[in-house]
């Protein structure tokens, strides 16, 4: 069974599920950031730019199984599948929401699994 997720990274995972660029834009904060593998991306275009290279391309498709409140963040577990080396990956993908938009995203590895 899949975790309950606040209505903005629940919007987000859908269309990460279809690959659907624009769906996976729409939930950001027009100002928001992204960090994610030691880069920095901001705004709509810096994270346009990040899953137009990244994510789009090798059909990187995130699936959490987890979900937890910290420190004010809403942080989500699970792995990723798709066409690259490793594939799948486990992630950590720590949100902070407001106005119910994603202002922050810190993606990390978690392990790799078999």
């Amino acid at each position: 069974m899949a975790p309950t997720l606040p209505t903005p990274i629940a919007a987000y995972v859908e269309a990460n599920a279809r690959l659907d660029l624009e769906g996976m834009l729409r939930p950001f904060a027009d100002d928001a950031v992204v960090r994610d593998n030691g880069a920095v991306h901001r705004g709509r275009a810096g994270i346009r730019s990040l899953l137009e290279e990244a994510v789009i391309p090798v059909r990187a498709v995130f699936t959490p199984d987890t979900v937890r409140h910290e420190d004010g963040a809403v942080v989500v577990d699970g792995p990723a599948h798709g066409d690259f080396p490793g594939s799948p990956i486990r992630f950590t993908y720590r949100f902070t929401l407001d106005d119910d938009a994603i202002t922050t995203l810190v993606i990390t590895v978690m392990e790799i699994t078999s």
